[in-house]
């Protein structure tokens, strides 16, 4: 998906289509998810692991192979719309299933802080290969070759054990299923206030380092050597944590991962040198790269087991809407008021955010063990 991300827009704009065609195609990859979560989630809950990890990569093979054949732009929104489906309806799957693999709450922060790894290194790995097949064979051929990795998913999928799922009551007797039901659950709605100021920091990060790095002069590379010191610090913090994680109180990991992230978006606007902001950005990218395990763990610990598909869905839902909706708002703040305001309006959100943390986990339950 990293790879479709970078491709995609790429030949739109290649073919000289307009800014907002090209904008269009990358809102593709977020609305499925958004609107089908929910339905995604629930068929998670009643099917398990697999069934829902091949629909999953089918899509995204879909993606790759459909844009193998075709350049028109109702190729491009497929690809789009399938390849971010896919995706996002695949990390459902996989961290509901990693969350029932844990034996203890200590267990469970460890397996998300291996999963995040994916993504990290996904981010580096797939615009990589997506540049270099483009530059050296071209678009077709660097679409298919995209189409790869989900058949590699589905052969390594076969590997994970089968999950013994909880038939449904033969009377019709159980209650229906609504979202509101969760989000009743007072924890689930500090956790995706805490998930949606983490979310929304990152893209307002990644709205902001252009503007600043236009205002300041700097080249194309060195704002590009900005966002990988961003993206080496969220690969290396996801590497190291599950090394230390036993050792960590899951509340002042957050704590301290929100505090590092509001300290580094509110001195953004007072670096004027390259490096300056480069070493900023890999606080930034240190802080966020913490926080997800912590709030995917704890998220599966305070909603029912056969709801965690669910869960992860509304969760998916909140994200994918945030990704939607922020850039625009960005941009309309950001014209009007200035970078400077629109990072320390972030910095305002993750304070919030830290607040809803030490409401969130009581003295009592503040140890990754849970005890």
């Amino acid at each position: 998906m990293h790879g479709m991300r970078v491709a995609i827009p790429l030949e739109a704009l290649a073919k000289g289509y307009s800014a907002f065609l090209v904008g269009f195609l990358v809102a593709m990859f977020a609305i499925v998810p958004a609107l089908l979560a929910i339905a995604f989630g629930r068929f998670t809950d009643r099917c398990g692991y697999h069934l829902p990890v091949r629909l999953a990569a089918a899509l995204s093979l879909v993606a790759g192979l459909c844009l193998a054949m075709s350049d028109s732009l109702l190729a491009l929104c497929i690809g789009a719309a399938c390849s971010g489906a896919g995706s996002g309806f695949g990390m459902i799957a996989i961290q509901r299933t990693a969350s029932k693999m844990a034996s203890s709450a200590a267990t469970r922060l460890q397996i998300f802080s291996w999963i995040a790894i994916a993504p990290s290194l996904a981010g580096l790995i797939g615009p990589l290969l997506a540049g270099v097949m483009i530059d050296q064979f071209g678009y077709r051929q660097a679409f298919a070759i995209l189409a790869i990795p989900p058949l590699v998913t589905l052969f390594l999928s076969q590997r994970v054990p089968r999950e013994e799922l909880k038939k449904p009551l033969a009377n019709g007797s159980s209650q229906p299923r609504r979202v509101a039901d969760i989000l009743r659950i007072l924890p689930v709605r500090r956790l995706l206030f805490i998930n949606w100021a983490v979310v929304a920091s990152w893209d307002v990060h990644g709205f902001v380092v252009p503007i600043l790095g236009h205002q300041r002069g700097f080249s194309a590379t060195e704002v590009g050597a900005i966002f990988a010191a961003f993206g080496l610090a969220s690969i290396v913090v996801r590497l190291l944590l599950p090394l230390f994680v036993s050792r960590l109180s899951r509340k002042y990991l957050l704590l301290a991962s929100l505090g590092l992230a509001a300290l580094s978006l509110f001195i953004y606007p007072f670096l004027e040198l390259a490096w300056m902001i480069s070493i900023c950005a890999f606080s930034f990218g240190v802080a966020l790269g913490s926080v997800q395990p912590a709030i995917l763990a704890t998220l599966h610990e305070v909603t029912p087991s056969e709801r965690h598909g669910e869960t992860l869905a509304v969760r998916s839902m909140f994200t994918q809407g945030s990704m939607l909706a922020m850039p625009l708002l960005y941009g309309a703040v950001g014209a009007s008021l200035g970078a400077a305001l629109l990072l320390w309006g972030m910095v305002a959100a993750l304070s919030a955010a830290s607040w809803q943390v030490i409401r969130l986990y009581p003295r009592s339950v503040d140890l990754p063990s849970g005890e």
